[in-house]
């Protein structure tokens, strides 16, 4: 039993600095790197893992599952408990990092993860709607999807117009992102930003109202 426990607990930690490693270095640090972050042999990354996209799979796990945790959390946290805790610790940052580091690096695996990211808001946000937290769309995974996008969009052109931004202190990136962009999101979400429904209602006579079933207020789920 104890064998055990120190087995999974060196696999864990191997884990989580390679995580570090990917969002400060990038996808191309070595398995003898990471080894040495984590405070073993390089051995043992094999030992446990097999492979270095093993580890990339299980590290992509591990980050989206972090980031629901977050999410979660933020969701049923009331907003003086999350703006007492705010800026974020440096944990998020490594996910935030990490995020766009994947998203940047392009190719499958970059979309693989988006499409995770999308999954996970998807399923959060639909709790949120049934919950009467957040007020329901004509077409959920349309939104989500454009509210994914953007939020890494953001982060991803943000990182582009500061390359001397210092990806691996963790803690200041977190920081400047947010303040940088929590006034204005929340301006939009909670206030909006048209101040009538003309636009939308055009929108809905062209394109069809059976394809958009409307939307009920806060707090009332649309028909399905």
């Amino acid at each position: 039993m104890r064998a055990a426990q120190t087995d999974l607990t060196g696999r864990a930690r191997l884990r989580d600095a390679a995580i570090e490693g990917f969002a400060a270095q990038g996808f191309d640090e070595s398995l003898r790197t990471i080894a040495a972050r984590a405070g073993v042999s390089a051995g043992l990354v094999r030992h446990h893992f097999g492979s270095k996209e093993a580890l990339r799979a299980e590290c992509d796990a591990t980050v989206l599952d972090r980031y629901r945790t977050l999410k979660v959390e933020s969701l049923q946290a009331g907003p003086a408990n999350i703006f007492a805790a705010f800026p974020a610790a440096r944990g998020s940052g490594i996910l935030l990092v990490y995020i766009l580091r994947s998203v940047r690096e392009g190719g499958a695996a970059g979309r693989e993860f988006i499409e995770a990211l999308v999954a996970e808001a998807l399923t959060l946000t639909r709790e949120a709607v049934d919950r009467g937290l957040v007020v329901p769309s004509r077409d959920e995974e349309a939104r989500v999807r454009l509210l994914v996008y953007q939020a890494v969009g953001a982060l991803v052109v943000r990182m582009t117009m500061n390359p001397t931004t210092a990806l691996d202190d963790f803690q200041a990136v977190t920081e400047q992102f947010y303040t940088d962009t929590m006034l204005p999101t929340l301006e939009l979400f909670t206030e909006g930003l048209l101040t009538d429904r003309s636009y939308l209602e055009q929108y809905l006579q062209h394109a069809g109202s059976l394809h958009h079933p409307p939307a009920g207020p806060a707090g009332e789920t649309p028909p399905r």
